[in-house]
């Protein structure tokens, strides 16, 4: 069995929870904060060390490219998402840019290009890509001009990263529902939280987020 000290234990544990519950593994800088660091140096430094024992892979060029592996640790590691085998097809995603009003998202006048992408690099299997406009989700880390992959359903817990529709408008944002009032919220001060009633008839989830990706695609 492999041996971790407990501050990789921690680590791996803030890693796990976070792609539970957001879909996202944190970046760096959550880390520090959350543990305490100095820097993200340190949280580099733990990351790499666990990438060495063979926990967890580190993806360049994406802005949370950290996966958990499968490894002799997730028997005392109840619940720790793996990766999925290493030989495996690309996925073929479509790109979807501008959503027209009243259609449905993967509508082939939506779809702008396709790509083949490892399906390893995202915490659950995405059905599309999408475009994100805007800097309403920048301390997140999902800035304009990534490349969002979506997991296509219309359920999300709260506080998690969800594609909406409301109207003519797709928007990103962290999900919080109370009874039957729906918040989205979003990852920038200079933003302000939508609100909506479940029953609106202008408002549908479209899907969660479970990956980024940015220049290298």
């Amino acid at each position: 069995m492999l041996k971790l000290t407990a501050r990789q234990e921690q680590i791996l544990n803030l890693i796990r929870d976070a792609i539970q519950n957001t879909g996202f593994p944190p970046t760096r800088a959550e880390i520090a904060s959350e543990l305490g660091f100095r820097s993200t140096n340190a949280a580099e430094e733990h990351l790499q060390a666990l990438a060495r024992k063979g926990v967890i892979e580190i993806a360049a060029g994406t802005s949370r490219g950290i996966r958990l592996l499968e490894s002799d640790l997730s028997s005392h590691l109840p619940g720790v998402p793996t990766s999925t085998p290493a030989l495996q097809a690309h996925l073929n995603l479509p790109l979807v840019g501008r959503v027209a009003a009243g259609s449905p998202i993967l509508a082939s006048e939506h779809v702008e290009a396709n790509y083949q992408v490892d399906p390893a690099l995202f915490s659950a299997k995405p059905d599309f890509l999408l475009k994100v406009r805007g800097m309403s989700m920048r301390d997140a880390g999902i800035l304009d001009g990534d490349l969002l992959a979506v997991k296509k359903t219309d359920m999300a817990r709260n506080g998690q990263i969800v594609v909406a529709r409301l109207g003519d408008d797709v928007t990103v944002k962290r999900y919080k529902k109370n009874g039957n009032n729906i918040e989205l919220i979003p990852e920038n001060p200079e933003y302000s939280v939508i609100k909506v009633k479940e029953e609106d008839e202008e408002f549908s989830l479209e899907g969660l987020a479970v990956g980024l990706m940015r220049s290298w695609v």
